[in-house]
């Protein structure tokens, strides 16, 4: 039963995932006299190159570092503190982290970039420095920290802290000696994670960075797209891919440490109002850390989108209904259309990653040997892969029959699927884990088949796992960006895809549109979460 859930998402990825990266990479060292592994040496030996594995891992490093400083705090306020509007905030602070880089990057080129906020008040101007890559990345993993520290900070029984405290020790000597040890793999989980996602930025440097700073992401988008050098390409794949494998590794035994050692008591014990000025301006700290960090550059992305030549009004939305024309064109048809071809093409990917990622989760309700474990970890594998690599991938293998898919719209959906099949098991596997196996086996007992089973019994449970994952899937699957730009067609472009090809040409109507089609991807990747929050936060103030 179980190698036959898992038989259809084997085969997705091995076709979908393994064989097009397999292929790309294969590409780069084989050459008409055979194969030439000695190009890894001489392409990681080039200053250059040396030059972007630096920058790529010192700015994840720097990123990470700031982000645990600025949300920690926030995810103890979110914790600890019970105060109105908290769940509307939570919701507020969770928005970044669906939105996709493209947005994020405009966003920020709205405050610091020419003519942006900064450059209009100070005239400061922070576009094509490391600074805004930072900033951005915090405002993109601000959420990835506050969800998983504060999550499991708010269940963390507080008599521990305060017995601690009736013994003698001090406020920072109980916090350090009781909290901060249970707290330890939490944070680590959240800090392998932001690193994992700034290791692998690409739409946020494409925009912000300039050419004067490269990640890894971003230089085998350069060498494929632009320099045609696959073996580059391809040896950078493999730095990468090491690298991503060796922090889900690190990842997984922190998550595993975690889930062992740990007792948990419900969040709706440990909440309280604010006590005493201190509190009280910690939170006020959270709140304008929300303010500058979080809703200023969505805020001032939206003032953009609606201060024309003429002043305030609609008339970069309404330029998005026409495609122009002549040269100048940027588009074979209206920029607006990329808002239907987005949401349908998110739609495929969330019933595609539905399925997918349910029948996994399904096969790995059951703990089990190395293999079952080690299947979950390569079911990761797409969130850190070089979507650049995937999507070229796609271009170059599924172009024969019976997998000719290069003209077929469903190319789309399938990279958009890779990367919500994670999300789908990771929200769906925790919920199958709890259904109590005896429920199972009665209903076999009566007759039941083991598909009737699980409708009758496991579906029925886990409704709520389920619209939360579609919920996530399709948000991710709306942003998806890296692999999505090498195989969108010129006359179905997504919303990611048609901001960048704005952003990369020169004109106040093109830098217009571009911030009106992001506000646009903003306010659906929003209206998505807060449905997803309706539906996940019940009355007992879950976090």
């Amino acid at each position: 039963m179980r190698l036959g859930l898992i038989a259809v998402p084997v085969a997705f990825f091995a076709l979908f995932f393994a064989y097009p990266v397999t292929a790309i990479v294969g590409r780069g060292f084989r050459t008409d006299d055979g194969w030439r592994f000695g190009r890894i040496g001489e392409v990681l030996g080039r200053p250059d190159i040396l030059d972007v594995l630096w920058f790529t891992t010192w700015q994840a490093l720097a990123s990470t570092a700031l982000t645990l400083l600025i949300a920690l705090p926030g995810a103890y306020v979110f914790a600890r503190f019970a105060f109105p509007g908290k769940q509307v905030l939570r919701a507020v602070v969770t928005v970044p982290f669906v939105l996709p880089t493209v947005v994020v990057g405009t966003a920020f080129l709205a405050v610091l970039g020419r003519g942006g906020l900064f450059d209009e008040l100070w005239g400061v101007r922070l576009d094509t420095t490391v600074w805004a890559i930072l900033l951005a990345h915090v405002f993109f993993n601000y959420a990835v920290v506050v969800r998983t520290v504060g999550g499991l900070w708010s269940q963390l029984d507080p008599r521990q802290e305060e017995a601690a405290r009736v013994l003698g020790a001090g406020r920072f000597a109980a916090f350090r000696r009781v909290t901060l040890p249970a707290l330890v793999p939490a944070v680590a989980a959240a800090a392998l994670m932001v690193f994992l996602f700034t290791f692998t930025s690409f739409g946020v440097v494409q925009i912000l960075g300039g050419p004067a700073y490269s990640t890894l992401e971003v230089e085998v988008y350069r060498q494929t797209a632009q320099l045609l050098d696959l073996p580059t390409a391809a040896v950078l794949t493999l730095v990468q891919f090491t690298a991503v494998g060796a922090i889900l590794a690190v990842h997984a035994v922190t998550v595993r440490r975690r889930e062992r050692a740990l007792k948990l008591v419900d969040p709706a014990q440990t909440s309280r109002r604010p006590r005493g000025a201190g509190q009280w301006a910690l939170l006020g700290g959270v709140l304008l850390t929300a303010l500058l960090l979080i809703l200023l550059p969505l805020g001032v992305l939206v003032e953009r989108s609606l201060d024309g030549p003429g002043g305030y009004g609609f008339g970069y939305y309404r330029a998005l209904q026409s495609a122009g024309s002549g040269a100048t064109s940027t588009f074979l048809v209206p920029p607006l259309e990329a808002v239907g071809n987005s949401l349908r093409y998110a739609l495929v990917a969330t019933l595609i990653a539905l399925v997918v990622g349910g029948l996994a989760a399904a096969a790995l309700t059951r703990r089990a040997g190395r293999l079952v474990r080690g299947f979950d970890a390569l079911l990761m594998l797409p969130l850190g892969v070089s979507a650049v690599t995937v999507g070229f991938g796609f271009l170059i293998t599924l172009d024969k029959p019976p997998f000719d898919l290069r003209t077929s719209w469903i190319l789309v959906p399938l990279a958009q699927a890779l990367v919500g099949v994670p999300f789908v098991v990771r929200t769906m596997l925790p919920v199958l884990r709890a259904v109590d196996e005896r429920l199972r086996e009665a209903a076999a007992v009566l007759g039941a088949s083991p598909l009737r089973a699980w409708r009758e019994v496991d579906l029925p449970l886990v409704r709520r796992a389920v619209l939360v994952a579609a919920g996530f899937a399709f948000a991710v699957s709306l942003g998806e960006f890296g692999a999505t730009v090498f195989i969108a067609r010129p006359d179905t472009p997504t919303l990611p895809v048609a901001v960048a090809r704005l952003l990369g040409r020169s004109g106040e109507l093109n830098y217009g549109q571009a911030m009106a089609l992001s506000t646009i991807l903003m306010l659906v990747c929003a209206v998505s979460l807060l449905l997803l929050e309706r539906i996940r936060t019940d009355r007992s103030g879950e976090f």
